[in-house]
C-alpha cells in the first residue's frame, strides 16, 4: 500500500544522534524502509524545541536555533544527494506523481513551529525558496503566529496575532500548506475563517475519543473537512486513549478515531501523520514497518480499499495539489 505520512521527527533525532544520514537508523524511519514499505512521500518536519520539549537537553540559555536548523537542513540535503535512487524533493504534488512513477519516495520539508519565520512576511517567502511547504503555525508556546494549545481556556480561546493573520493570506499565495496540530482554538477558528485554501492538521485526532487539548473537536473537524482539508492520524498513545495518561497505541485504537474522523467529516478529511521519532511508548504501530498491520485494521473495520488508499495517500495528496500545485 502507498501511503503519505504529514509528520515525522526524524530530523531531530539525527541532530540528537549527531547523524550525517537517515538512510538506515536505529530510530522509527529511515529512507530504506520508507521505500520499502512503499512510503509515496514523508514531510521531514524541522521541530523547534521550545519551552515544555523534553526532546533536548538545554538547560538554562537560548536553544541555537540557527546551527539547529542548518544542520536538519544538511541532513536532508545528504539523504537527497547520497541516495537520489530513492529519495527526491518534492515541492508540488505533481512532484510525489512524477516521483512515485520513478520509483522514488518524496521528500518534503517542513517547520513545526513557524517560530524561524520571526514575524516577517519576507521570511515566508525565503523559506519557500529554501523549501519549505509546510508550517505548523505554533507548536507548545506563543510564537509570530499566535497562541498555542493549552488548558487554560483563557489561554486557548485567543486567537491569531495580526501577523498570523497577514501570513495565512501569504502562505496561501506563496502556497505554504497551513497546520493547525498544536494551535489554539481561537487560532484554529481564525485560520478557518481567513483561508482562501485548504489547510490540515498534520497530526491530530478526535477529540471526542482521546480529551487531549492537542485533539480536534467535531466542530473542528467539519470546518476542516469543509475546507478541504485533511487531518493526520497521530500515532501517539496520549491522543489515542480515552485515558490520556495510556502509553500504549494499538491499530485498533488508530482505527477507530479514523472511523469517528469520517462520520463527523467525513472520509475525505482522513489522512496520515504519524508522529514517528517523535512519540514513545507501548507502541503497537511504532515504525514504519508497522503500517500494513494498520491497513489490515482498517479493512478488518470496515473500510473499503478505496477509502483505505484515500486514507493512506489519495486525499492528502489531493491538498497538496489543491495548496501547492
Amino acid at each position: 500500500m502507498k501511503f503519505i505520512d504529514m509528520h515525522c521527527d526524524t530530523l531531530m533525532t539525527a541532530y540528537q544522534k549527531k547523524r550525517e544520514d537517515i538512510f538506515t537508523t536505529d530510530t522509527m524511519l529511515d529512507i530504506k524502509r520508507l521505500k520499502e514499505y512503499g512510503a509515496m512521500a514523508q514531510f521531514f518536519a524541522i521541530f523547534m524545541p521550545g519551552p515544555g520539549s523534553d526532546s533536548f537537553a538545554n538547560a538554562g540559555g537560548q536553544f541555537p536555533d540557527d546551527e539547529y536548523i542548518a544542520y536538519c537542513l544538511k541532513v536532508f540535503e545528504n539523504a537527497l544527494v547520497r541516495h537520489s535512487d530513492s529519495i527526491a524533493q518534492a515541492l508540488t504534488g505533481n512532484d510525489v506523481v512524477k516521483n512515485s512513477k520513478a520509483g522514488k519516495t518524496s521528500a518534503i520539508l517542513s517547520f513545526e513551529d513557524g517560530r524561524p519565520i520571526a514575524g516577517r512576511l519576507e521570511n515566508l517567502d525565503a523559506w519557500h525558496q529554501k523549501g519549505i511547504r509546510l508550517i505548523t503555525l505554533t507548536w507548545n508556546g506563543e510564537n509570530c503566529f499566535g497562541f498555542p494549545n493549552s488548558l487554560d481556556k483563557t489561554e486557548m480561546a485567543k486567537g491569531l496575532k495580526p501577523f498570523g493573520k497577514e501570513a495565512i493570506l501569504c502562505m496561501n499565495e506563496l502556497g505554504i500548506i497551513i497546520d493547525v496540530s498544536h494551535i489554539s482554538a481561537g487560532g484554529f477558528f481564525d485560520v478557518a475563517e481567513l483561508s482562501k485554501k485548504p489547510f490540515v492538521a498534520s497530526h491530530s485526532n478526535s477529540y471526542t475519543l482521546s480529551p487531549h487539548q492537542r485533539n480536534l473537536t467535531d466542530e473542528q473537524i467539519k470546518l476542516l473537512a469543509d475546507a478541504g482539508g485533511v487531518t493526520g492520524l497521530n500515532f501517539a498513545a496520549q491522543f489515542l486513549n480515552a485515558d490520556i495518561e495510556c502509553k500504549k497505541n494499538t491499530a485498533a485504537l488508530i482505527s477507530a478515531h479514523a472511523k469517528y474522523i469520517k462520520k463527523i467529516g467525513g472520509i475525505d478529511c482522513v489522512g496520515l501523520g504519524s508522529d514517528f521519532d517523535g512519540i514513545e511508548g507501548e507502541l503497537e504501530i511504532g515504525k514504519v514497518q508497522d503500517l500494513p498491520l494498520l491497513f489490515d485494521q482498517f479493512s478488518r473495520d470496515g473500510f473499503t480499499d478505496d477509502e483505505i488508499e484515500r486514507i493512506a495517500w489519495k486525499n492528502t495528496l489531493r491538498v497538496m495539489t489543491d495548496i501547492l500545485g
